[in-house]
């Protein structure tokens, strides 16, 4: 994926600093054009008397909208573009505007419902991840309080199939424009149990996966250092605890192919990885 516009949301709340952060880090490293946005109700639309009280509400609205991408700027500088938007739901809203702005990714922070250093999702998150047309990157909550210097790795959780193989393709490009290494993982799930039968099918799919990820690789290690994993564990959670994640570290999933195509559509094996990871997560749009 190339990475020339990226688009943040942006509310005078931690999870607005989280997501803010990390855009920053993600435009200064691909050297792209940063927008950052916060996205208002729509004022009313009263006759009569009422006009008063809407004029009152309009004038409210610009001025939290003004103080909020005031503290946008304190922390992002003036380099970046800052704009309102009107829409009922934040998340739709990033939808309109990442089509207006012609933007490469949303970025945003977690739910603050969360644990620290894991990502929740929140109806922002739901609405980005139901519908974008472009890949929508979350944050960890309190991400921003400790960020790295610079992004290390992008980690592709790979499963075989034409939205994967895509999803490397892409994950490829971005490593390429961030300049750092790809790594491609395979989670391998299976029961503590020692049963013969099971054993035997724990292994079929340990040699799979490597010679799908073998594969997968292949074709990218011409143009950059690509380094390939199977993490094991009972479920996604210690699977993924298995690894070893560095600080600067980026998960990339592929959206799931029963999702609409060039849209963002969170599967049940992404919403997995994303609630149990401990570093940002980019979700791709699911492409033929």
């Amino acid at each position: 994926m190339k990475i020339e516009n990226v688009l943040t949301g942006f509310i005078a709340e931690p999870r607005g600093r989280d997501g803010l952060a990390l855009a920053v880090l993600l435009a200064r490293q691909a050297r792209a054009k940063l927008t950052v946005a916060t996205v208002q109700p729509p004022a009313w639309n009263t006759p009569g008397p009422a006009k008063a009280d809407e004029s009152a509400w309009r004038s409210y609205l610009r001025e939290q909208a003004d103080a909020t991408l005031e503290q946008a700027r304190e922390l992002a500088g003036d380099e970046a573009d800052y704009v309102v938007h009107t829409n009922k739901g934040s998340g739709r809203g990033l939808v309109e505007l990442a089509r207006k702005r012609e933007a490469d990714v949303v970025v945003i922070g977690s739910a603050p419902s969360g644990a620290k250093g894991r990502i929740s999702l929140g109806s922002t998150a739901d609405q980005l991840l139901h519908s974008s047309s472009v890949p929508v990157l979350l944050a960890p909550k309190g991400w921003s309080e400790e960020p790295p210097a610079e992004f290390e790795r992008l980690t592709v959780a790979y499963r075989r199939g034409p939205g994967c193989d895509h999803a490397v393709a892409e994950a490829a490009r971005a490593a390429v424009s961030l300049d750092v290494p790809l790594r491609l993982v395979t989670l391998v799930l299976s029961s503590a149990r020692k049963a013969k039968i099971e054993q035997e099918m724990s292994e079929r799919l340990r040699e799979q996966a490597a010679a799908d990820l073998k594969a997968a690789a292949r074709g990218q290690r011409r143009r950059l250092q690509v380094d390939v994993e199977i993490l094991e564990g009972r479920n996604v959670a210690q699977a993924l605890g298995a690894a070893t994640w560095l600080d600067g570290e980026l998960i990339i999933c592929a959206s799931s192919s029963s999702g609409p195509l060039r849209r963002v559509f969170l599967g049940d094996t992404s919403i997995k990885i994303v609630k149990a990871a401990t570093c940002p997560v980019m979700i791709l749009t699911r492409e033929p």
